[in-house]
């Protein structure tokens, strides 16, 4: 059997020692995570958040190992197969992401998100290894033990447990650490769901309030919105010009993107999977320089605003921005800029953000004070609110350019 120890900044050492979890880091589509950034543009606000999907996923296939490890010394049945399985899937569950993350989830590639891609991606891969995850794609997709399944997506995962605090080291938000260690300690399994042991309650309220935080200071942080926004309107200005016989200067897999209207049947193909998989973020930003010297104005302005960090001026409110409000930024842009007002819609654009920090549907956190006493973690805590817990928070931003 293999051996590979991976020095990680976050965990300390991972070690990986199974011949199938090694062939799925070196397949080229694990490889590609090396070339997309975690956090997408948030290094605009953070200089230091420049870590790796691939960094990401290590760290939570190392977070689930030690899971199954807690769960096993406390007398879970969980065999060899069904351990190798969790942990390939954990390693695998973002395959299916563009560059820059989330960023550019939905201007690529309409209609279908980055889950349902690393699925297809994941079923092509074991292909390529002759059928030996299976067990792991219906692991991922919750043909398993219900507990396994939670702790590879729910509302305390180990995908959440990696990246808050992956995250929050990376960019220096120490608002955002958390105990993960002290949290798979106290985890346990009742009537085959998985449940955290009363004790380790104060860890689940942290974990929680972190995560609230990480939201609105760094995933979300208004700046971060801006220059996301920005690089979608650039896409979109490349987008149009290529249907219009006009397509800008890009390597042919992004081209590609930019040509056709990519749904969701069109990954049955090997021709979009290709495609797909060879894109990175180096093929976004070295187009994004080379247009900035566009024959098209909107194009080549934004283009060179955004490699040179002249980013959206953004407000932000709690209240819908009002018509009068919206179109005088409009007036004054397409003054300012001389824009007809199709362009204009480049410059000028509305919208909202939110997030939610826990949600009281099927999937809970719950807490065991004993076998027969186990209340959600709403219930459980003396802390939280109830209704703050619960509700979506939701922003509303007005973008447009610093004149």
């Amino acid at each position: 059997m293999a051996n590979k120890i991976i020095n990680d900044p976050v965990h300390g050492f991972i070690s990986i020692g199974n011949d199938l979890l090694l062939n799925i880091l070196d397949h080229p589509y694990m490889q590609r995570l090396r070339r997309i950034r975690q956090l997408g543009m948030t290094n605009l606000v953070y200089p230091g958040a420049q870590h790796t999907r691939l960094q990401h996923s290590l760290g939570a296939m190392h977070l689930i190992q030690l899971a199954i490890d807690t769960l096993r010394s406390k007398g879970c049945a969980i065999t060899d197969d069904e351990s190798i399985a969790a942990m390939a899937a954990m390693l695998m569950h973002d395959i299916g992401h563009g560059p820059f993350s989330h960023v550019l989830e939905h201007s690529l590639v309409e209609g279908i998100d980055h889950e349902a891609i690393s699925l297809i991606l994941m079923h092509r891969i074991n292909s390529d290894l002759g059928g030996r995850l299976s067990q792991a794609i219906d692991t991922f997709e919750g043909r398993c033990k219900p507990f396994l399944h939670q702790l590879i997506s729910s509302q305390l995962d180990t995908d959440r447990l990696d990246y808050l605090k992956r995250d929050s080291f990376f960019s220096g938000v120490t608002e955002g650490t958390i105990g993960s260690d002290r949290i798979i300690k106290m985890l346990n399994v009742a009537g085959n769901e998985l449940v955290v042991e009363a004790k380790g309650i104060y860890s689940i309220e942290k974990f929680l309030i972190a995560r609230r935080l990480m939201y609105w200071q760094v995933y979300l942080h208004k700046t971060v919105v801006a220059a996301e926004k920005m690089l979608n309107q650039i896409l979109r200005r490349a987008k149009f010009l290529a249907r219009e016989g006009k397509c800008p200067e890009a390597p042919k897999h992004l081209e590609y993107f930019l040509r056709n209207d990519i749904k969701e049947e069109d990954f049955e193909t090997d021709l979009t999977i290709k495609q797909f998989t060879l894109l990175d973020d180096s093929d976004i930003l070295s187009s994004i320089k080379t247009w900035t010297e566009s024959g098209d104005r909107c194009l080549a302005t934004l283009s060179d605003w955004f490699i040179n960090r002249h980013l959206y001026k953004i407000e932000t409110s709690r209240e819908q921005f009002s018509p009068d409000r919206i179109e005088a930024s409009r007036h004054n842009t397409m003054r300012a800029l001389s824009l007809t007002d199709d362009e204009c819609s480049y410059f000028v654009l509305t919208g909202k953000v939110q997030s939610k920090t826990y949600s009281l549907g099927n999937d809970r956190i719950n807490i065991m004070f004993s076998p027969n006493d186990i209340r959600d973690i709403s219930q459980a805590s003396n802390m939280l609110n109830l209704d703050a817990l619960n509700s979506t928070d939701c922003r509303y931003f007005l973008c447009y350019p610093r004149l």
